[in-house]
């Protein structure tokens, strides 16, 4: 889809014999009484068709289709979840028992088919461009190198993505345009700044090319072959949204009050550095290095056990079986030789802990046989897990920012001391009051 100024509308009645009436912008913003660059959004979400006005002045729209969707959304936001939860409504991802969707399309077989940059364009605007490539804007790119290069020699790549995405949003005169383009225009040039700010491991670098080629030797001293190269290219494609995970959820909340996206990419980030999100996929990592030192999962796995750990890399509470997503990095892992080593130590992994409790495979194992195999850190799955999240989090802002500002204010249930207590003594602790009703 593509984003025409709000500022250009036809008519709004130009229409063939024998069609309804048609609405312009304008016309169709009023009715839904929303901005019209909001209208552009439930177009991108799928909720509106519209058709470019001849001469490509504008758009207009299906008067009966934007009377329905005026009906449904008389009230803004849906009604709360049975379960007390948050409900928000996406057009952006579907996830079902045993696969996800982006848009309505099966996200593997997008992912399969095309690049990330590709898969990107496909959740932001709903319309697929291929062969797109992102480019980073010089001034961002450098202060974001700079700033990241300063940092001390332990920090992690999380932390190298933090400060990158800080600098790069000081070097953005722009960022506060929160228009549907301004937005798309800042994520296009943030997602190369990201990895171009990150170190090369070894003594190559990679300037041009998909973001996946550029994204390999900052995680591997190694020579990318093909299959290698198309792996990591998937794994960002599946990777770029999975409905609200926790780091979505912050990254929206930003985006109801207005934050730009560099702001919002920076709360989304700070979430995914959690042991139990993104860096999942490190335990993973360290799991299978050791079974593959070991010559076996029988014995890690055992050690997992007795200590009370969970085994990394297995169960998710969205799907019943095997994540597809990791479904489809098994698949290709089993086209790279050097992988065999690794992909044999996650099945027994799998097998082995399927006598104690069924688990299945999911994405943070497929991308430890990844890591494990081309020789890259630890980390390296959070860094993968990170940079194509930031597409995700991106789609969400703008449905965010289309959305009434500030709509998620929880109510605290405050259960401290009853007021009124008196003024504290200099270093005196707060004394808790038993509750009766416990």
């Amino acid at each position: 889809m593509t984003h025409e100024s709000v500022h250009t509308a036809g008519t709004g009645d130009e229409r063939a014999p024998g069609e309804g009436r048609r609405l312009s912008t304008r016309e169709a913003a009023d009715l839904l009484g929303v901005k019209p660059e909001t209208v552009y959004a439930y177009v991108s979400r799928g909720q509106l068709t519209s058709r470019r006005t001849p001469g490509g002045r504008g758009s207009t729209f299906d008067a009966a289709e934007v009377e329905g969707l005026a009906r449904r959304t008389g009230r803004r936001e849906p009604p709360p979840a049975a379960t007390g939860g948050l409900v928000f409504r996406t057009g952006l991802t579907l996830i079902e028992p045993d696969r996800y969707y982006f848009r309505g399309v099966d996200a593997t077989e997008l992912a399969r088919r095309y690049g990330f940059e590709e898969v990107a364009e496909w959740i932001w605007t709903g319309e697929l461009r291929p062969g797109v490539r992102f480019d980073a804007a010089p001034e961002s790119l450098e202060a974001a190198r700079r700033t990241a290069a300063a940092l001390p020699r332990h920090s992690s790549s999380t932390d190298r993505l933090r400060a990158a995405v800080a600098a790069a949003a000081v070097a953005d005169p722009l960022r506060f345009d929160l228009s549907a383009q301004g937005v798309l225009n800042s994520a296009r040039s943030l997602i190369p700044t990201l990895v171009g700010a990150l170190p090369a491991v070894g003594d190559t670098d990679v300037e041009g090319g998909s973001l996946a080629a550029r994204l390999w030797p900052k995680l591997s001293a190694r020579p990318a072959g093909p299959g290698s190269l198309a792996v990591l290219d998937t794994a960002l494609a599946l990777l770029a949204d999975h409905d609200l995970a926790a780091s979505t959820l912050a990254a929206r909340v930003a985006a109801s009050t207005h934050a730009h996206p560099y702001a919002v990419v920076s709360a989304g980030l700070g979430v995914l550095e959690g042991p139990l999100h993104g860096a999942a996929s490190g335990l993973a990592h360290r799991m299978l290095t050791e079974v593959v030192d070991r010559g076996g999962a029988a014995p890690v796995v055992a050690d997992h056990l007795r200590a009370g750990r969970r085994v990394p890399g297995l169960g998710h509470r969205l799907y019943t079986g095997e994540d597809p997503r990791a479904g489809v990095l098994f698949a290709l892992l089993e086209e790279v030789p050097r992988a065999a080593p690794a992909l044999s130590a996650a099945r027994d992994v799998i097998a082995t802990t399927a006598r104690h409790t069924p688990l299945h495979a999911n994405v943070d194992l497929a991308l430890a046989v990844l890591s494990v195999s081309e020789g890259m850190p630890a980390e390296a799955g959070e860094t993968i897990f990170a940079v194509s999240r930031t597409a995700g989090w991106i789609a969400h802002a703008m449905e965010e920012y289309a959305e009434r500002p500030l709509r998620m204010r929880p109510s605290g249930q405050y259960d401290g001391p009853r007021p009124p207590q008196p003024l504290p003594a200099p270093g005196a602790a707060t004394a808790r009051e038993p509750d009766p009703a416990k």
